[in-house]
């Protein structure tokens, strides 16, 4: 498949990325620095600012699909940022006629208990709540959308570089955990899930999670 990948440098993208090109799809990779990327056959690297949505509509058009792994760690109003960012993405996916939209989400819209978010529990570390609070928001801005092919996936409580095994439970909106009560994913892993469900979506419209 003909694929863009937004944030392709970053901590999760990264991985979308290997994933992506190893199982042989034509990437267009849409990053702030495209020199921080080794040069692959099947990449092509491109200089995007997902704020300027005319321009990044143009560079996803004749895509099949976009894989967004946009956040805004960096940013000093990281949910003020994050949702200014991914309005765009979506507006510039429609605007190019992209098909399907997959979405990075975030652990914290995970339900706890029934009704209970992850993301409202006192043990929610204040560093991630604007990151997760904007990607809770982004999964209500494409809930009400009527027509986008969409599809957000969370990862679990823990997400960190580790090994791609290829063995783990996917749910829906609530928080997945192990045996001993630990909620974890390794990258490697969250990117097969994903790119699992590019080449066969299972999961069209909605939201899904993957842990061990």
């Amino acid at each position: 498949m003909h694929i863009a990948i937004i944030g392709a440098s970053g901590f999760i993208g990264s991985g979308l990325l290997k994933e992506a090109l190893s199982r042989g799809h034509q990437v267009k990779a849409l990053v702030g620095r495209p020199e921080r990327l080794a040069p692959h056959p099947q990449m092509s690297a491109v200089k995007a600012d997902v704020m300027d949505t005319s321009k990044l509509s143009a560079e996803l058009a004749g895509q099949e699909a976009v894989l967004s792994a946009f956040s805004g760690h960096a940013q000093e109003d990281v949910y003020g940022y994050y949702m200014k960012g991914i309005r765009s993405i979506i507006a510039a996916t429609k605007s190019a006629g992209v098909p399907r939209i997959l979405v990075v989400g975030g652990a914290g819209s995970l339900e706890v208990a029934p009704g209970v978010q992850l993301l409202d529990t006192p043990e929610f570390p204040d560093q991630w709540k604007g990151t997760a609070e904007g990607a809770r928001e982004a999964l209500a801005l494409l809930r009400k959308d009527p027509a986008l092919d969409w599809t957000m996936l969370s990862p679990a409580a823990f997400i960190s570089p580790g090994e791609r095994t290829g063995t783990f439970r996917l749910g829906g909106d609530r928080l997945l955990s192990d045996a001993n009560g630990k909620s974890a994913i390794s990258v490697e892993d969250f990117a097969v899930a994903m790119i699992d469900e590019l080449e066969t979506p299972k999961h069209r419209r909605a939201r899904f999670t993957v842990a061990y």
